[in-house]
């Protein structure tokens, strides 16, 4: 059986009748049916034939220019971290079998959290602690930190980063709950006395301001600084609402 196959002249027609209609065809067109009308303003349309066809307007907004709903603000929050020895913490799990820190022992850990002005109980940490790396000659150990900031009603700071026993280190702020919800940025530990004192302070976005309680004029850190009386004994009006225990 022959194939068959577009023969010239049948390529040529479809090439035709695809082009576009000449503009004195499309305003022919146009006239035909007259005047067109909005039927609810009964406003007369009026068509551009400039091109040979009716242009419409298209408006596009793009994503990017929709501000951000979560703020840039930075709020400063400080608070110290108080291990008193009263809560079996740290407990120091030796998976590596080895005799001295090695990689892979987990360090979990709670501890009780102060405003920086050391007059309230806020609150405790939770969290764990992976050995990343034994070093000796800074005497002291590199771990990789998982943790949390509990503050009562007010809700909670999850964090996670370097946590090194011998220096300073900065980790990042990864969210949050109650009145942190949405929050991110970092946080600054500072270790005072290891694993019993630090001092951190946090630059969050992200969140409305935060409350007055929280933000009392912090104390400088020092290996002497110690918290309040009444806040190490928990009595009323020296402690946030509902602190966690």
């Amino acid at each position: 059986m022959a194939t068959l196959s577009a023969s010239p002249i049948v390529m040529a027609s479809f090439s035709i009748s695809s082009a576009k209609l000449p503009l004195t065809t499309s305003q022919n067109l146009f006239s035909k049916f007259g005047p067109f009308k909005n039927p609810l303003t009964n406003q007369t349309l009026k068509l551009s034939t400039t091109s040979g066809f009716a242009k419409r307007s298209i408006s596009c907004t793009s994503q990017a220019d929709a501000s951000d709903s979560r703020s840039s603000k930075v709020q400063e929050l400080n608070v110290y971290e108080i291990n008193e020895r009263d809560r079996g913490s740290p407990a120091y799990l030796r998976l590596s079998q080895k005799t001295v820190n090695s990689l892979g022992d987990l360090v979990p850990f709670t501890n009780k959290v102060y405003t920086g002005d050391l007059k309230k109980r806020a609150g405790i940490t939770a969290g764990v602690c992976v050995l990343i790396k034994h070093e000796p000659e800074k005497k002291g150990d590199r771990y990789e930190a998982i943790y949390n900031f509990y503050f009562g009603d007010y809700g909670h700071i999850a964090v996670q980063g370097p946590y090194l026993t011998y220096e300073d280190t900065y980790l990042a702020v990864t969210g949050g709950s109650g009145i942190f919800e949405g929050v991110y940025g970092q946080v600054k530990l500072n270790q005072i006395i290891f694993p019993f004192k630090l001092f951190y302070t946090f630059y969050l976005k992200g969140i409305p301001d935060l409350p007055a309680e929280l933000l009392g004029e912090p104390v400088a850190p020092s290996a002497a600084r110690e918290p309040i009386a009444a806040a190490k004994a928990c009595e009323d009006g020296a402690t946030i609402s509902n602190f966690t225990n």
